[in-house]
């Protein structure tokens, strides 16, 4: 397989897309936030000092695949046509799932894009709850699903149960 961000001379460089077509192009990545019983509570009752966690944390995952490109070096600026961000809370285990899905008409793909949106919309929980909770956990940071493109779809397989 040919390394595509080395330029003939070894260096770094951004891939030149200029030759693909652009084509509808869609990506959803997933993060998990682990909480305490307290904070969780906290968190779904809408009773964190700092405000609403899971709106605040659905406009900074927006706002964060908007900038993916000023974070990720090799990373194109996107035109997106459009980011949202799902929440799903599970009162048992106390967790916050993250569904952050990007998509553009373009020459390249927008997986880094969903994975910034929920990577930053996790990191903005962690910020919210801190004062009450230091040892919040993120983790499963992964793209679930892709579309678009020359290599086409991409469906996450269960590790767990596959």
């Amino acid at each position: 397989m040919e390394l595509t961000h080395f330029n003939t001379e070894g260096r770094a460089r951004m891939v030149d897309v200029s030759e693909k077509p652009a084509t509808l192009r869609s990506a959803t990545a997933v993060a998990t936030v682990t909480l305490n019983a307290a904070t969780y509570a906290l968190v779904k009752e809408g009773r964190m000092k700092k405000g609403d966690v899971l709106a605040v944390s659905q406009v900074a995952g927006i706002m964060g695949a908007k900038r993916t490109h000023d974070l990720i070096p090799m990373c194109h600026p996107l035109a997106l046509t459009g980011v949202d961000l799902s929440f799903e809370t599970d009162d048992e285990k106390h967790v916050i799932r993250i569904a952050a899905t990007a998509r553009c008409k373009g020459e390249t793909g927008v997986e880094m894009e969903a994975l910034t949106a929920a990577g930053i919309a996790a990191l903005t929980i962690y910020d919210m709850c801190k004062a009450v909770q230091r040892d919040i956990v993120i983790s499963d940071i992964h793209l679930l699903e892709k579309h678009g493109g020359k290599s086409g779809d991409f469906y996450w397989e269960d590790r767990d149960n596959g």
